[in-house]
């Protein structure tokens, strides 16, 4: 087996477990997954066995003990996040005859530490988008104040992942149809997300006006070097536009979140569509296919969610897609 030959996000791994790190990397990617935030996490794991690991092939116990030990202030997430990553390497190594210890799944699971995202009244939203509205012109980052505003209302106003907004060039946006064609989003799926018409409208003038003439390539949303505009960039300034809002922030790993404007959409798409008497058996595919999810699973949390933050149409909920709501789990 060969190591990995390095490419933007793809790492070299130089560690005794380097040819199966990379045969791991491989094959997720051969299944569709982008495994970008795993790949580094995987070249952190292959520093680390180089540094604390005694230079053989395989997983010991003492060491893969040592790798998942919750660190000092660490979110646990992140501490299962290592545990994965771990148990994935370590599934590569039994299969080719070499001694693994995997930690038991129960060690740290997702669910006891699940996230219950924050989901925006549409009072809230209009807040925000006022307060993007105001945004400032700032010399150090030109046109911020006319990105942003439009940013925030094709993040909510078509339940996109920020990554996948981010990512939109000219060639992507179909102002006549009032289409954006996402491409390779998560698990590398293309999809068509239709937009609203008062979006579209504002998408228009944003790119006539705020933009001007330009190519395919360029970015919908241009950082000043032109090339996109980083998450970090955008989360910064949905923080100021939170306080801005009068909307409280309950800290790191607490939310409100760039994503939750993607929660906010799906909760209130629902809703709207039991208060006008839609099929929501019918229309929960549709909805699952525009968010790009590959199942309705993550699509059903929603139904829960709905019926959770407007009892009045809880009825409704349960009657039409009782038996697709899943459980709360609680830790």
């Amino acid at each position: 087996m060969q190591t990995t030959t390095p490419t933007d996000d793809t790492p070299v791994f130089t560690s005794p477990l380097a040819p199966y790190l990379a045969q791991l990397l491989a094959e997720k990617r051969a299944l569709g997954y982008k495994y970008h935030s795993q790949a580094l996490l995987m070249r952190r794991l292959d520093a680390f066995v180089t540094d604390q690991g005694d230079g053989q092939v395989h997983l010991s116990k003492a060491l893969v003990l040592q790798w998942i030990a919750r660190r000092p202030h660490e979110q646990a997430g992140t501490q299962w996040l290592r545990i994965h990553i771990v148990r994935q390497v370590g599934h590569v190594l039994v299969r080719a005859g070499i001694p693994a210890y995997l930690p038991e799944r129960t060690f740290a699971h997702p669910e006891s530490y699940h996230f219950t995202p924050y989901i925006f009244s549409l009072d809230e939203i209009h807040r925000v988008f006022a307060a993007a509205d105001a945004l400032p012109p700032n010399p150090n980052a030109r046109r911020r104040h006319r990105i942003m505003p439009v940013l925030f209302r094709v993040l909510y106003g078509c339940g996109l992942r920020m990554n996948e907004a981010l990512r939109l060039q000219r060639r992507d946006v179909d102002l006549d149809q009032g289409l954006l064609t996402i491409r390779q989003g998560k698990f590398r799926k293309d999809r068509l997300v239709p937009m609203a018409d008062g979006l579209t409208r504002r998408l228009t003038a944003y790119l006539t006006d705020t933009l001007g003439p330009g190519n395919a390539e360029d970015y919908v949303f241009p950082a000043p070097d032109g090339g996109p505009y980083s998450a970090s960039a955008v989360y910064h300034t949905f923080r100021a536009l939170l306080w801005r809002s009068g909307i409280a922030h309950g800290g790191a790993g607490a939310g409100p979140r760039v994503h939750d404007l993607r929660h906010a959409h799906a909760v209130h798409c629902l809703q709207q569509w039991v208060r006008t008497g839609a099929d929501l058996t019918a229309l929960l595919p549709v909805l699952a296919t525009y968010l790009g999810h590959t199942k309705l699973t993550g699509t059903q949390r929603y139904l829960r969610l709905t019926a959770e933050l407007y009892p009045d149409i809880l009825a409704t909920v349960e009657a039409q897609c009782g038996q697709a709501i899943p459980e709360r789990r609680t830790p």
